[in-house]
This record gives C-alpha cells, structure tokens and sequence, in this order.
C-alpha cells in the first residue's frame, strides 16, 4: 500500500479529534463495550478499548497495527499471564525497560515475571493504549500503566515494539521517572553493573519503511550537527515539536527549528555524541530509539508522524527526566521564549 493510500484509509488526527468533539458520543460509548464489540469504533480511524474512556488514535498506524495492540494489552490488563504470553514470540525475545534496567531475554522467564506481578496488581488497574505509530512489523506505542501495577504512581510510556508474525519479538519501554517519582524511580532502578547494555536489536534486525528510515536518518543527522535550520526543513507548515519530559510544544518549522538550534547543548538527543539505535515504523508512523553518550541521558526514543510526502507532522521525544537536574528542565523551558 502507497503512503497516500495509507493516509487515505487511516484518519488524520484532526479529523479523529473532531470526531470525537463533534460527534463523539458514539466513539465514546463503543470505548466501553468489549473488544469484540468495537468495530464501529475501528471504522471512523480509531480503535476502542475495552474498559477505559479512551479511543486509541491509530491515525498513522495500520489498523491491524492498532487492534494487535489493543488487544495485547487487554490481555495484559485482564491480568491474565498465559494470555499476555499468547502474543510473544518464543524465539527470539527481548523485553526491557529502558529506565530502570528491568530485562528478559526468554519467553519463560517473562511468564514467570507476569505470573509474579500480576496477582498483585489492584482490581480495575489497566494497561491502555493512546497513540500507535506503524504496522505489524513495528510500531511506537504510547500506553499507560495504573497506579498501583508498577509503583503508587501511573507509567506513561513509550514502547518500542517490534513485531514477527504479529508476535511481540522485542519491546522496549521509555519513560519519564520524573512523572512516576524521583525517589520510587531510584529505587526501582537496577545498579549500573546489573544495567543492559545491549537492547538485542540485532535479534530482530532493522525492517521499518525505506521512507521512515531515510526521514530518522536526516532528522537524527541535523540533530548531530545542531543543525536547526536543517532540521526545520523537514517539517510540514503546522507541524507540532513535543519533549515530554520538558513539557514542551512548540508549533511550526521557523519556531521549532530555532528551538533545537538553541536548546542543542542541553537536549540529551542532539549534538555529537548521539546515535540512532533502531527505528521502527511504516511510511507514515514510527519512530526511532537513541543513544547518547557524555551526558546524563544516555538513551531515549522519538517518535514520528509523517505525511504522504515524507514530511514531520509531530515529533514527540519521551526519555527519562529523574536523570537531570531541576535547572536542566528550567533551561529547556526558558528556551522555547521566543524574542
């Protein structure tokens, strides 16, 4: 399918939002019925899940992308182990969280860890999706997990999914721990010595769309090069720029190239010792995950929406803010004053 062809299908995220507004009753009462039940809801470029208010925006995402993650995690949330395995791979299989360190390499070993946490895990608390990115090779999923699942507070992540024959092959989860908690998030982290190092992308190898790949290889390119102006030329006109951790957005090529030409020496993803570690994605969504050395960031993931000619429409970076100081965030922030 063409990238036009796969805009076309799926809605754009106005048109989803509107929908929502303007006639969101029926979007928001399908999000309530069970997942067999909510294909009206998948028709209209959104896919419901079950349980939560919530309409996963599968705009630049396949929808057979989307309903294979909404439907792993319901499995998840139902707190169910041998369902939530049904949607791993056996071989090969890495799952990691890129915050605290947390890995499993087999099948069996991540059973065991679902069949530990889960019994523990309150009534009602869910695992949900908001935002996917990509198609059933791989996708950037946005997704929350409740209080009370990991720690006292709510996780909103970022994961890295990578796909074989619709099975989970590899996932990789990005967070703010600044948003779960200073203190919880050191306390849950694993020591330096105990902390991978290799997050086995070569186990699944690099398959995202030649056009996801050649927009992660520029981007990532001018970012190296604190090339501000470089970067905005690859944004389209309404293009929107989001840093989680610094709880920024900024709007437009000319503002969101002036920010990362300024703000360069404090973003943990530009500058010379940052890296792309793997990308993900379909022509339209995706995204990439990175490394970065000299800093205090080490690693993080951004993730992209395209349009049907390859432009940025939203770039949202996610990594992990309890590794910086308050006066970092604050300088981030001062940067986005536009004069």
């Amino acid at each position: 399918m063409s990238a036009g062809a796969q805009m076309d299908k799926n809605l754009t995220r106005r048109v989803l939002l509107r929908g929502a507004a303007v006639g969101g009753t029926g979007i928001a009462a399908a999000s309530l019925l069970p997942v067999q039940s909510a294909v009206a809801a998948e028709t209209r470029g959104g896919v419901a899940f079950p349980g939560v208010d919530v309409v996963i925006d599968a705009s630049h995402a396949t929808t057979a992308a989307a309903v294979l993650v909404r439907d792993y995690l319901a499995a998840k949330s139902a707190h169910d182990p041998d369902a939530t395995m049904a949607y791993f791979a056996h071989e090969p299989l890495t799952y990691i969280d890129a915050v605290l360190g947390w890995s499993w390499y087999t099948w069996d070993a991540l059973l065991a860890a679902l069949q530990s946490f889960m019994p523990n895990w309150p009534q009602g608390a869910e695992s949900y999706p908001t935002r996917v990115l990509g198609d059933t090779t791989g996708a950037v999923v946005f997704f929350t997990d409740m209080p009370g699942m990991f720690g006292p507070s709510e996780i909103r992540a970022v994961g890295v999914v990578d796909f074989e024959d619709r099975k989970v092959a590899r996932q990789i989860d990005y967070w703010d721990g600044r948003h779960f908690g200073i203190a919880g998030t050191a306390s849950l982290r694993v020591s330096s010595a105990e902390f991978p190092t290799d997050f086995r992308e070569s186990t699944v190898g690099e398959h995202a769309a030649p056009t996801m790949r050649r927009v992660t290889r520029d981007l990532a390119l001018a970012l190296r090069k604190r090339d501000g102006d470089g970067a905005a030329a690859m944004f389209a006109p309404g293009a929107v720029f989001e840093d989680i951790p610094a709880h920024l957005e900024i709007v437009g090529p000319r503002s969101i190239g002036a920010y990362l030409g300024a703000a360069a020496s404090l973003l943990p993803y530009t500058g010379e010792g940052t890296a792309v570690r793997h990308v993900v994605g379909s022509a339209v969504g995706g995204g990439y995950e990175w490394t970065a050395t000299g800093g205090a960031v080490p690693r993080g993931v951004t993730a992209l929406e395209l349009d049907r000619w390859g432009k940025i429409t939203r770039m949202t970076a996610m990594w992990d803010g309890s590794l910086v100081d308050d006066a970092t965030l604050t300088a981030l922030t001062q940067g986005a004053i536009e004069h």
